[in-house]
């Protein structure tokens, strides 16, 4: 808990622990750092240039994770699953996607309880977004 005033208090929020906007910024460009030479992952991103894919999911986790509303603001409701229907998600995206943010959340240095939170979440909705059998 953070003192806001005389005897006012609010949780803080995961985003703003670790370093708001910024983190965000850096695990994402790293991320798509990796993408961007993967063989697999690359075709699922019909765009030449990964900056509008890189802002979308920067301005989602930022989200997510209690930082401002910019995603839905812009793209409504995430609907994540229905956005991932026409990219073949198996388990080597599933598997290449997580080595590249592994890579990228391992050069953020968090703290072990924010690194395995985040890591947590992230794995979950790798899961989650696998749409077909190998």
């Amino acid at each position: 808990m953070t003192e806001i005033g005389r005897g006012a208090t609010s949780e803080e929020t995961f985003y703003d622990a670790v370093g708001g906007e910024d983190v965000f910024r850096r695990l994402v460009h790293r991320f798509y750092q990796g993408v961007a030479e993967d063989p697999l992952l690359r075709p699922m991103y019909p765009e030449e240039d990964l900056g509008p894919a890189e802002e979308r999911l920067t301005l989602f986790l930022m989200q997510y994770w209690g930082g401002p509303r910019s995603y839905s603001d812009n793209r409504g409701h995430p609907r994540l699953r229905m956005r991932h229907v026409p990219f073949r998600v198996d388990r080597s995206a599933h598997d290449a996607w997580l080595r590249h943010m592994r890579s990228a959340v391992d050069d953020l240095g968090l703290s072990p309880d924010h690194e395995r939170q985040l890591w947590d979440y992230l794995t979950y909705a790798a899961a989650s977004m696998i749409n077909t059998a190998d």
